[in-house]
């Protein structure tokens, strides 16, 4: 009998997450760790060591012997190299004087216990897991889009993630076909696609907006400016509030641009929106179809479908972390 469960393990920058999963997609036990105040990788490991030994012991997984596998994915984190290189946020990868170095993680995590370990970006495997337990189940080429706190992307062609030379590709939303001047971007370049899709770049639009024409009238006037999320200016989209529809309006204008421009490069079947801001619905979606539409060449004109991701929100990153186990 072969083993039946894998570890799927989504590494944040407040928090990790991992579950024991079978080869259906269903959890076994799940678990999290708060890391914001981890600033040592030995105190990361340790922490780490002591939560994925918990769930393998526990009755209903029955230990070692019944693991395939554990699939990793991190901000930064490299298929090729099973490591964690230049990652900003995660305190516990920076040296001394806040430097970032490079973590070995599958050799540490492989020398610790003792089966196989993959590693790669949170994209990548959220990605992975749309192909086997979510809505590209079956599909051989689509981009898996995260709308978050930034824009990460998976690109999938012929039933295999792009990793490039490097195992660093599928940066999609470091993309500056949009706007090559603008908003400066975390990466150190200007005008760059996440500065204006993601959550924070939603917030952002509304608060120019505001700014821009104090006499409109608004709901998001009611909240302290700085404080505005695109939570909000979602609620206030869809409780008929211009201004917000306006928001979404033009962040999915520019949205729709860039997918025409990554259907030219890949040609896929679908593109799949995973993520907070792709839970504002026909908001952030009519706009974006329409505009990328409009900019599509004729020859994928009303073929590419844009599609909402079908992997639960609250084990997403877990489901897509276990899927890259089972290639193991």
């Amino acid at each position: 009998m072969g083993k039946p469960y894998v570890i799927g393990i989504d590494i944040g920058g407040q928090s990790t997450k991992m579950g024991v999963v079978d080869a259906r997609g269903n959890i076994i036990i799940q678990t999290s760790f708060d890391a914001r105040d981890i600033i040592t990788l030995k105190g990361y490991m340790d922490e780490l060591e002591k939560s994925i030994t918990h769930i393998i012991n526990v009755p209903a997984v029955g230990g070692k012997e019944k693991i395939k596998g554990i699939g990793i994915g991190a901000p930064n984190g490299n298929y090729y190299k099973g490591t964690i290189e230049s990652a900003p946020n995660l305190k516990w990868t920076k040296d001394k004087q806040g430097n970032p170095e490079v973590v070995y993680l599958k050799k540490m995590v492989e020398k610790i216990f003792g089966f196989p370990v993959v590693v790669t970006n949170d994209a990548n495997a959220a990605a992975q897991g749309e192909m086997i337990y979510g809505a590209a189940k079956g599909m051989r080429n689509f981009i898996e889009i995260t709308l978050g706190t930034g824009v990460g992307s998976g690109i999938v062609i012929d039933g295999k993630i792009v990793y490039g030379h490097d195992g660093f590709a599928g940066e999609l939303g470091h993309t500056t076909s949009v706007r090559r001047t603008g908003r400066q971007c975390n990466c150190g370049k200007i005008g760059c696609l996440e500065t204006y899709a993601s959550a924070i770049g939603v917030a952002r639009t509304a608060r120019e907006l505001l700014e821009m024409e104090p006499e409109r009238t608004s709901l998001l006037r009611n909240l302290p400016a700085d404080d505005i999320t695109s939570k909000d200016v979602a609620q206030a989209a869809a409780k008929g509030d211009e201004l917000s529809i306006e928001v979404f309006n033009y962040t999915g204008r520019l949205l729709g641009e860039a997918f025409a421009d990554f259907v030219a490069f890949s040609a896929p079947e679908a593109i799949v929106l995973f993520g907070g801001l792709a839970q504002a619905g026909d908001l952030i979606f009519k706009p974006t179809v329409q505009a990328m539409e409009d900019n599509l060449l004729s020859i994928w004109k009303g073929k590419v479908k844009v599609l909402h991701s079908e992997l639960p929100g609250s084990e997403a990153a877990i489901l897509g972390s276990a899927a890259l186990a089972w290639e193991l």
